[in-house]
């Protein structure tokens, strides 16, 4: 008999993603999702619509379940009060509640900007941790939660992945396709010369996988996820720009100004740009990946070109479903703002 998989967050852009890996492998699936799960395998999961600070709602979709992955979250542009409540409150629902129904394991999903901006790379998993903003700092607490449960036997993996990107992300990333598919040059801070690894969702909804599957000792640890191969900056999002057809390019300015810019655009709310981003994308950033190789077998098939380029042809393809759509999750593009004007001039 096939196992129960309970995805929080499973409507959002990762869980979607791993709903199908999972169903393609032969689990049950079960959802819980504040938003709706409206995509075609609906039909094929149980769905709970119900929000992971509800500790009533948890309760009744974890009933039966073997196992958990918790990738449900308030991303940066929620109110910092949401995303305290649903990061750390939730994640407290989600942990303890797997506790008393004794799953086999419950993975937790966080992320490499608990370790802030870092003056060293590439990033390893002994690192000091230091959240940037309300997102950073939820995820830290979050983290100290798994990690109490893990100390009490409780098997609880955490995964710290870059950036991830694939299809149905929107998002940020969502700006850069807009440009590129209108044949837009795209702006960049900074000389682009820093490198900046991301992450295909195929290639962490593999890491999981390994986290559910194999031996418990094992995973029960904590893992950077990222793509293997990336090169800077301005070269992987050139990529994207060079699979437009447009003959487009990448034009960088001095970081300086161009931070202080987004600084405050990002204070007058005329930028999706939020602090972690902008303090980031001027800068290396890239963890290394080689404790999830050696122990999980963690073997990434993309590289940060390949997952850029997958996802613009999604958007491309899927442009006329969310073409007026817009929010502050993954799965919508986010409101360019000022950046809409800006546009013009490129």
């Amino acid at each position: 008999m096939s196992k129960t998989v309970l995805i929080t967050g499973g409507a959002g852009f990762l869980g979607i993603n791993l709903v199908r890996y999972l169903l393609d492998r032969g689990y049950q699936v079960r959802s819980l999702d504040i938003a709706p799960f409206d995509y075609p395998e609906r039909t094929r999961i149980t769905i709970h619509t119900g929000d992971i600070r509800d500790q009533a709602a948890v309760m009744q979709a974890m009933t039966g379940v073997d196992l958990v992955v918790h990738t449900a979250a308030a991303l940066p542009l929620y109110k910092p009060a949401d995303i305290f409540s649903t990061d750390i409150d939730g994640t407290r629902n989600v942990i303890q509640t797997a506790a008393a129904h004794r799953v086999e394991r419950c993975v937790y999903i966080s992320t490499t900007a608990v370790y802030g901006i870092p003056d060293h790379h590439p990033l390893l998993e002994t690192d000091r941790m230091d959240g940037v903003g309300p997102y950073g700092e939820a995820k830290v607490k979050a983290e100290e939660l798994c990690l109490s449960y893990r100390a009490r036997g409780m098997c609880v993996p955490i995964l710290r992945p870059k950036s991830f990107i694939g299809p149905e992300r929107l998002g940020i990333f969502a700006m850069l396709y807009d440009w590129a598919k209108d044949g837009k040059n795209f702006p960049l801070p900074g000389n682009g010369k820093n490198r900046y690894q991301l992450l295909d969702v195929e290639d962490l909804c593999e890491a999981i996988f390994l986290s559910l599957t194999l031996d418990a000792a094992k995973v029960n640890d904590t893992f950077n996820i990222g793509a293997r191969e990336f090169t800077t900056i301005k070269q992987d999002f050139q990529a994207v720009l060079n699979a437009a057809g447009f003959g487009k390019r990448i034009v960088t300015f001095p970081a300086a100004p161009a931070t202080a810019a987004l600084i405050l655009a990002e204070k007058l709310k005329l930028s999706p740009v939020y602090k972690w981003a902008y303090g980031t994308v001027t800068e290396d950033s890239f963890v290394a990946v080689e404790k999830a190789e050696r122990i999980l077998g963690f073997r990434p098939k993309y590289s940060n070109q390949d997952a850029l380029v997958r996802n613009y042809r999604w958007y491309v393809a899927h442009l006329a479903d969310f073409q007026h759509a817009s929010g502050v999750s993954h799965r919508v593009p986010w409101n360019q703002g000022i950046w809409k004007i800006a546009k013009w001039f490129f």
